[in-house]
């Protein structure tokens, strides 16, 4: 598959005529010194009026602050709305994120699975980010571009994204939420970017796994296809001791094993291989929230696990993401063994 990646790819994206075209930003982190980690994203959907603003921090006591709004937009200029930003400072190099606004502080981050009562039954408090984003990875994906009569492989999401980048990063700066401060000096994270039409109903289930070790990164995402017992599998590793370089090196196959715990992934195991290489990943699962999107009477739950990871010598954290649509109150996924 050719596919187009330049620096202006950074940027935003001309808006289609597709009333679902979203443009979406998403940062995440862990600080091993201060154990906080996170995540943040925003989503531009222009042609419907709004963009899908979410702030989620993971505190070292397990309590995790959480906001999400659905902020008014009349353009798609900027990822700017509902107290949250982005700016590009340097494309593919640096980026800025910042945060002014309020969090829902859960001391149960699960009872996110009935979101209006979370919100009314747990305490609001003011939250502040401003961090720097500094590449250490090379940057992964891009759009595909096919020649006319060309058709899309097996497995591609019509309606998940047209474009997708990712890249893994170093990130500093100050957080708070309520009273604490904490001093970023060691974050390490990953951020992607997708633009296109998004129906988060269009996957049946997928695990999106990203560790980050500083010289070492590894996102990868096993996927299920509509009619296929065969899940798609794409990723990266990029890899300086090794090959010398932050090049990303795509992933070939990738095992995966599961521990659940009540539902919710709590640990797993990965194999992750490249043509030349099979990297061994543990994780452990901190905190899980549950996030939930509906449409036309179908319910997809989307579970964002802050993740300790292991790689043979390497200490490191990320997230484990897992996206199934619930189906008789079953998610997906589950079912399949993964």
């Amino acid at each position: 598959m050719r596919l187009r990646l330049d620096p202006q790819d950074d940027l935003l994206h001309a808006a289609d005529a597709d009333v679902n075209f979203n443009e979406s930003r998403y940062y995440n982190f862990f600080d091993a010194p201060t154990g906080l980690g996170g995540w943040v994203r925003m989503g531009n959907r222009p042609n419907q009026g709004y963009a899908e603003m979410t702030v989620c921090l993971y505190l070292p006591d397990g309590r995790v602050g959480f906001m999400f709004k659905r902020p008014s937009i009349d353009s798609h200029e900027a990822h700017d709305a509902g107290g949250l930003r982005f700016e590009v400072l340097e494309p593919f190099t640096e980026h800025r994120v910042s945060y002014d606004g309020k969090v829902c502080l859960l001391d149960q981050p699960r009872e996110m699975t009935d979101p209006k009562s979370a919100f009314s039954s747990n305490p609001h408090e003011p939250a502040l980010l401003d961090l720097r984003v500094v590449a250490v990875g090379g940057m992964f994906g891009g759009e595909p571009e096919y020649e006319e009569g060309e058709q899309p492989p097996t497995g591609t999401a019509h309606g998940f994204a047209r474009g997708h980048t990712e890249q893994h990063m170093a990130i500093t700066g100050v957080a708070e939420i309520g009273a604490q401060r904490f001093e970023l000096t060691a974050g390490l994270g990953l951020r992607d970017q997708s633009w296109g039409p998004r129906v988060w109903q269009s996957i049946p289930w997928y695990r999106w796994l990203n560790a980050s070790f500083g010289s070492l990164g590894i996102a990868c995402t096993l996927r299920g296809v509509e009619g296929s017992p065969k899940p798609s599998v794409n990723g990266f590793v990029y890899d300086i001791e090794r090959y010398g370089h932050n090049k990303p090196i795509p992933v070939r196959e990738i095992d995966l094993h599961t521990d659940y715990e009540a539902g919710f992934a709590a640990a797993n195991s990965v194999v992750v291989r490249t043509d030349d290489h099979a990297y061994e990943l543990h994780g452990v699962i901190t905190a899980t929230i549950p996030l939930r999107n509906r449409r036309e009477g179908r319910v997809t739950r989307i579970t964002e696990g802050m993740t300790r990871w292991t790689c043979e010598s390497h200490e490191g954290g990320g997230l484990s993401e897992y996206l199934d649509q619930i189906v008789d109150e079953v998610p997906v996924g589950f079912t399949a063994g993964v």
